[in-house]
């Protein structure tokens, strides 16, 4: 959103208008019908992409939008427009020069010229070239000014307004609109269906904050309130989040891999070298990582079902579901979409390290070095039924896990989830979320298989990794099964009906289970 305006200004700085109006002119958006083609469809074409480079007006019985500003914001924003319906006209201080770069379309002329008709002009340009447009203010005066712009990290921290109010500051005289500023300039142009199709507003003006929204839904998008000015710093911030919903679950998925990554380098890798002398460090890039990975995505999936229980837990105790649960379960309960995805990703990178362990040169080495000792023990056949049976089932059970944990994760996405149904959706990440637990809890189990009762496997008198993590999962498998039977069940359900232990709504339970079965779960 750059524009070739030049100069700063203090915020301090007075406006550039000297009382407040608006005139009384609305703006009024193409109708559906009206708009040629489906929203959701990219503009980008060559009709609209190529520009004769010249200053032809454009129809005027098109609802007619100012631009000020040439950027690549600017000009996406041009096309969204164009191909929506309205007729454009682009402000520039080099219109011949800039001219080729807009749509054939769209208007490209002076900025005095552009902001002589149009009611809505928006201001796609940075904060420090505001007061470039000061010379404009009698003109200006009772439009609709939309900014559009978006600070840095840093501007955001040293400014105590917000961009649309310096812009109201230096305008008096004008509505000022924030909105757009979270709608990147990829999907202007390739539609909202490939980006977020929310667009916040805010405005101390009900009519202008109508008139834009009206214009945001002509253009295939979302318009959500955002209330007055005041919260355009809000709306400024949304931007600058990076994955506001990720940072605990990465923090756990990070302590969680640095935990089992140090506790498998202490029995795989130092222990040898301790006890025996013998050097195992090959190992920390792919043996020790392929062994960490499971457990942090087994773990992770398990703390994914954990807090439904202790939820439920808490709902059977208080008796009723009309109090809130602790903070701490509650935003726990929200970041499980997250924690889950990243129990796959995990799995999908085990998935990969395991296939591409046969094409290291240490496992070339070890099928080499195992041949050789079947040679000289002459043994011509060397075969183990009971662990060719256990890495069989192993492998299959693995495989399946795996599997069902992907269907999890693809029905994560909003565009497949949006296709579910309430119940549909449900069952995919309740039921068969808690078979991709058990899957992985059996995979587990036959990996260690009797492992975790020999004397060898305890190194440093540590145990197994893998009895580390059935920890929590057998934990949630068994509550999960407490919680199926009748005297939990029926109570549950009742409570997750409106019944309460000590208040006055009581009902009994209807006798076909088949209603009860459809109540949503936590």
């Amino acid at each position: 959103m750059a524009d070739e305006a030049s100069g700063a200004q203090d915020p301090s700085t007075p406006g550039c208008g000297e009382s407040p109006g608006m005139k009384d002119r609305t703006l009024h958006p193409p109708s559906a019908t009206q708009v040629s083609g489906e929203m959701d469809k990219p503009l980008i074409s060559r009709r609209l992409v190529d520009s004769d480079g010249s200053l032809a007006e454009t129809p005027s019985e098109a609802p007619k939008v100012g631009i000020l500003g040439s950027g690549d914001f600017a000009r996406s924003l041009v096309t969204r427009l164009v191909g929506s319906g309205f007729s454009v006209v682009v402000g520039s201080r080099n219109p011949k020069r800039t001219a080729g770069l807009f749509p054939s379309a769209a208007q490209v002329t002076f900025q005095a010229e552009a902001v002589d008709s149009p009611d809505v002009i928006f201001v796609a340009m940075f904060r420090e070239h505001y007061s470039s447009l000061c010379g404009l203010s009698d003109q200006l005066a009772g439009k609709i000014l939309v900014d559009v712009s978006n600070p840095t990290e840093q501007e955001h921290l040293r400014h105590r307004e917000s961009n649309a109010e310096y812009l109201a500051s230096l305008f008096p005289t004008c509505t000022v609109v924030k909105a757009f500023n979270v709608i990147s300039a990829w999907t202007l142009q390739s539609g909202p269906r490939d980006g977020n199709r929310q667009v916040p507003i805010c405005s101390d003006h009900p009519e202008a904050k109508r008139a834009v929204s009206e214009m945001v839904q002509a253009m295939g998008f979302m318009p959500v309130d955002m209330g007055s000015l005041v919260s355009a710093r809000e709306v400024e911030a949304m931007p600058l989040r990076l994955l506001p919903g990720w940072k605990v679950p990465a923090l756990l998925a990070l302590g969680l891999f640095i935990f089992f990554y140090v506790y498998n380098f202490v029995r795989d890798v130092l222990q040898p070298y301790v006890r025996d002398g013998k050097s195992k460090f090959y190992k920390l890039p792919v043996s020790v990582v392929n062994t960490t990975l499971p457990c942090v995505a087994y773990v992770l999936l398990s703390l994914v079902y954990l807090p439904g229980v202790l939820a439920a837990a808490l709902q059977l105790r208080r008796g009723t579901k009309y109090r809130r649960f602790p903070d701490w379960l509650d935003h726990w309960l929200q970041h499980r979409k997250q924690i889950g995805l990243l129990s796959f990703f995990c799995a999908a990178l085990h998935a990969l390290y395991s296939f591409c362990l046969p094409l290291g040169r240490v496992n070339r080495y070890e099928v080499v070095n195992l041949a050789i000792k079947q040679v000289l023990a002459n043994k011509s056949h060397l075969w183990i039924e009971e662990e060719v049976w256990r890495m069989e089932i192993y492998l299959s059970l693995g495989v399946l896990a795996f599997g069902t944990l992907s269907l999890l994760a693809v029905t994560s996405l909003p565009s497949i989830a949006n296709s579910l149904n309430w119940r549909e959706f449900s069952f995919v990440q309740s039921t068969l979320g808690f078979v991709a637990l058990v899957l992985s809890t059996l995979h587990t189990l036959t990996y260690g298989w009797t492992r975790a009762f020999e004397d060898s496997h305890y190194k440093f008198y540590l145990p197994p990794t893998f009895t580390l993590t059935l920890l929590v999962p057998c934990v949630v498998i068994l509550a999960k099964g407490l919680f199926l039977l009748p005297c939990f069940r029926r109570k549950l359900s009742r409570i997750r009906r409106g019944w309460e232990k000590d208040g006055g709504v009581k009902f009994a339970l209807p006798m076909d289970h088949t209603l009860a079965q459809k109540t949503s779960h936590v």
